[in-house]
């Protein structure tokens, strides 16, 4: 029988987790009537409400409910990566979803449809950003359209909800990298991909795991992690920065061969507060790069398992 397991990684979900696990072994449920068998994988990472308790007794009465509880919290892409690591030895596709289930777990169904007709990942995409607010909206936009204009292959309002056949699975886990950006990652794969899309609903309970600042630090992630090209833009405001002094030197000469000049540090202040602010942005740009260098060569563990159930 066709194996799927269906990985959601979990932080501080209490309020929604009980929901969660009713919908998705009703899913489970009609796959069967599809001759597929299912099993949910939860990944606490590292919570400290009683997500993992909740975990531990849909296990005990289910035993298609598996779980998996990280030592610490190391973010929704390490938790993600844990899950797709265990269940790719058990399955012969593995999708991805978040506990909230904005997402829509009837997708999943096309998702295996399409990977049956040969689709090695499936994409699930939003079509609207209407449960989002205007701030949110609008800067998402900016994100995937910046990503793309940096070179980086992003498929537009796709998160981490998708299928991924067991050999794609196997393939990302190739990459070595501990700075995940995982729906880029996915994307440069290759393989025949497919595309279900679906509106995404607004969050049952609980709270967003992402706000703003978190939001803009993985944003940072995916910029650094998939394009040198901020460190080219590098050399484009030190070539602009060059015609500007030259400008001024001309203008400086001009002036003072015509009795204009007059006395005051003004200009010199300007330039040296414009010429300082880029080489400081310069310099931070370039430390983001040696920091993600200095984190690589470390190669920690990505992840520690504190403790299993179900398996």
């Amino acid at each position: 029988m066709y194996q799927l397991v269906i990985v959601v990684p979990c932080y501080n979900e209490e309020p929604v987790l009980e929901e969660t696990n009713r919908r998705l072994l009703a899913l489970a449920e009609r796959l069967e009537g599809m001759e597929v068998a299912t099993h949910i994988l939860y990944v606490d990472d590292g919570s400290v409400d009683a997500t993992w308790s909740l975990i531990h007794s849909f296990s005990t009465k289910t035993p298609t409910v598996l779980g998996l509880k990280l030592a610490h919290n190391g973010g929704h892409q390490h938790a993600l990566w844990a899950g797709l690591e265990k269940a790719v030895t058990m399955a012969d596709a593995v999708v991805s979803i978040d506990a909230d289930l904005q997402d829509s777990v009837d997708a999943i169904v096309e998702m295996v449809e399409q990977h049956r007709g040969g689709c090695d990942i499936v994409f699930g995409v939003r079509r609207k950003r209407t449960t989002d607010s205007f701030f949110k909206r609008v800067s998402a936009q900016m994100f995937y359209r910046f990503m793309q204009s940096l070179g980086a292959e992003v498929v537009y309002n796709h998160a981490d909800f998708r299928l991924m056949s067991c050999r794609a699975v196997k393939a990302l886990l190739q990459y070595s990298e501990r700075n995940l950006f995982i729906r880029g990652m996915v994307k440069t794969l290759g393989y025949r991909q497919g595309y279900v899309y679906y509106d995404r609903t607004e969050r049952m309970a609980g709270e967003s795991k992402y706000p703003l600042s978190k939001m803009l630090a993985f944003a940072w992630d995916g910029i650094t992690s998939f394009s040198v090209r901020p460190l080219r833009l590098i050399m484009g405001v030190g070539l602009f920065c060059i015609f500007i002094s030259f400008v001024a030197i001309v203008w400086a000469l001009v002036t003072y061969l015509q009795h204009r000049a007059l006395p005051g540090w003004t200009s010199m202040l300007v330039s040296i507060w414009f010429l300082g602010g880029a080489v400081l942005t310069a310099l931070g740009i370039i430390g983001e790069y040696v920091g993600k260098i200095y984190s690589e060569v470390k190669r920690r563990p990505r992840y520690i398992i504190e403790e299993e159930v179900g398996f």
